[in-house]
């Protein structure tokens, strides 16, 4: 029953049934007991339906962000790209999770085809799928899974794409790096990451993490964390090649070897490449992220398929294989 007294220079109407509390206040008595009247009934309808009636996939996704997203690394990219969807597809977002179906999905998707490619919609798909897991088997806001029957895009070939020496070589002069010297400015430590990551098949952002803290030049072990930790509860332990000690060894002792944030390291190596395709014009091609898998496909003539998976911090083997290794069938041929 609806409760409505003067409150101040107006009215308040307060109402509780079945365990649900909440009030407002209103200039006229006569607003605050429509608004009762609406609210009640509010209350009652949604006390006979489901959760998947009640929520919606925006309110799934809100929840989602705050909950699980926000625990993970990469959680200010995830958290952009869940704004995206709210803002692009706000009729797939108005969607009761009750009535969410694979065509509704099958749209979404095709819609973003149109935008992007393969491989960035099924990153999308890869948490936007978690979501819906969560709220059905976490949550209990859902009971069908409209996922089942769904089709993935198919991705693009992987990249092929070898780092070779004279790249390394012109890149390094171009950004001033000095060898067995601590660089002192960002480009020089950009030159260092880009060496670093080419000897220890580590990311850009692991290679960036290096201190005092976690490198271990004795054992040449680093511990770094990674995208995945999430889920592992654990940092990876990374080996160092004897090279890789080498060149971090002159940074080693600082409480952060490097000072350049991903975003200017990307910047100052995009440039550096830039200023050498107009001479060197298949360079055009590099990307920073090819040192891991250049890394990979070096260290596999060293160590069986079992301690490369080890190093990359891989647990899927099909990914080592299909994406980052990249020997030739031809580089193969004339070793055997």
């Amino acid at each position: 029953m609806a409760s409505i007294t003067p409150y101040k220079d107006g009215w308040r109407a307060q109402i509780a049934i079945k365990g649900v509390r909440d009030s407002r206040t209103f200039r006229t008595q006569r607003e605050a007991r429509a608004w009762a009247a609406s609210r009640e009934h509010e209350i009652r309808l949604q006390s006979t339906q489901s959760p998947g009636e009640r929520y919606t996939v925006r309110d799934m996704l809100e929840r989602y962000e705050r909950e699980v997203s926000s625990t993970k690394k990469g959680a200010r990219s995830e958290s952009l790209r869940i704004a995206s969807l709210l803002k692009n597809f706000p009729d797939f977002a108005a969607l009761k999770l009750a009535d969410v179906r694979t065509p509704d999905l099958a749209a979404w998707r095709d819609a973003r085809l149109r935008d992007v490619s393969p491989a960035s919609v099924n990153r999308d798909i890869n948490w936007l799928r978690n979501a819906f897991s969560v709220a059905r088997k976490e949550w209990h806001w859902m009971e069908g899974n409209p996922w089942e029957g769904f089709r993935l895009p198919v991705d693009g070939p992987p990249r092929d794409r070898r780092v070779t020496s004279l790249e390394v070589k012109l890149i390094c002069r171009q950004l001033g790096y000095r060898t067995g010297v601590a660089p002192v400015t960002l480009s020089q430590e950009t030159a260092l990451a880009f060496l670093v990551a080419l000897r220890t098949a580590m990311r850009a952002g692991e290679v960036l993490s290096l201190g005092a803290g976690n490198l271990d030049l004795t054992k040449r072990v680093a511990r770094v964390n990674h995208k995945m930790q999430h889920l592992t509860g654990r940092p990876r332990e990374v080996p160092l090649t004897r090279h890789a000690a080498r060149l971090l060894r002159p940074v080693a002792a600082r409480d952060r070897c490097f000072t350049v944030t991903s975003a200017s390291m990307e910047a100052l190596f995009r440039k550096a490449r830039g200023r050498l395709a107009a001479l060197y014009p298949d360079i055009a091609g590099l990307h920073f992220h090819d040192t891991r898998a250049e890394a990979l496909t070096r260290l596999a003539r060293r160590v069986d398929v079992m301690t490369l998976a080890k190093i990359s911090g891989h647990m899927d083997l099909r990914t080592l294989q299909n994406t980052y290794y990249r020997e030739s069938a031809a580089d193969i041929a004339a070793r055997i």
